[in-house]
């Protein structure tokens, strides 16, 4: 393969599908990987299954991948799981769920992706949110396994140092996403970021010379944080 190749993790729906959408547009090849698969066709799109969560499948993932090509330009590390409870009353199995999916998970892929870097192009983007660095009430298990997450791609940057893997953590404010249809809060929707103005971020940032870097990179309604 020429061309550009990428992976999104969490493609099936919400902003991995867009995200999938727009690099294709762009001229990607793109890898997604998703437990439940999606309805996206293109012939440059790959719909790989991928438990992120669980080794086996992380690594049956790359197995996958490494038949098509040996070099990685774009991740974007996007799946993840968040309900909504006071510590009170989340049980510890959604705890570790919360931990396995968000923290966990960026873990394996990260361990898998390390010999698909291109020295000098290889760009990692991570979909954090705020709530990577700032703490919302009644989503700890969420805010706990974002903060994690947080903490091993600092980790990372100094390990890859050598490598020169550049890496954008997002932390946007909340989506309107079919994610809060699950939640059923009562937030209201007009107090949050719509898709459209996530992707106007992203495609700015994947899109921009790559001796530009852009480490960290917040943005939110302009309503504020949501609470």
């Amino acid at each position: 393969m020429d061309s550009r190749c990428a992976i999104v993790t969490g493609s099936s729906s919400g902003l991995g599908l867009e995200i999938s959408r727009s690099l294709l547009h762009s001229g990607f090849i793109v890898f997604g990987g998703s437990r439940s698969g999606t309805d996206l066709e293109h012939e440059n799109f790959y719909d790989v299954e991928l438990d992120i969560s669980l080794s086996a499948s992380v690594d049956e993932f790359y197995e996958t991948v490494r038949e098509f090509t040996s070099q990685i330009h774009l991740v974007v590390n996007n799946a993840g799981i968040c309900e909504m409870a006071s510590v009170g009353e989340t049980s510890a199995e959604v705890f570790e769920q919360h931990l396995a999916t968000n923290t966990l998970g960026p873990f394996l892929l990260f361990q898998g992706l390390e010999s698909f870097i291109v020295k000098n192009e290889t760009h990692i983007v991570s979909i954090l949110s705020t709530a990577a660095h700032y703490g919302y009430p009644n989503v700890g298990a969420y805010n706990a396994s974002k903060f994690g997450q947080l903490g091993l791609i600092e980790s990372l940057k100094k390990e890859w140092k050598e490598h020169k893997v550049r890496f954008t953590n997002l932390f946007p404010g909340a989506i309107d996403t079919p994610l809060w249809d699950k939640l059923g809060t009562k937030f209201s929707r007009d107090k949050m970021l719509r898709s459209e103005d996530f992707m106007s971020v992203f495609d700015f940032i994947v899109t921009a010379p790559a001796v530009i870097q852009f480490p960290e990179v917040t943005f939110l309604h302009r309503e504020g944080y949501l609470e």
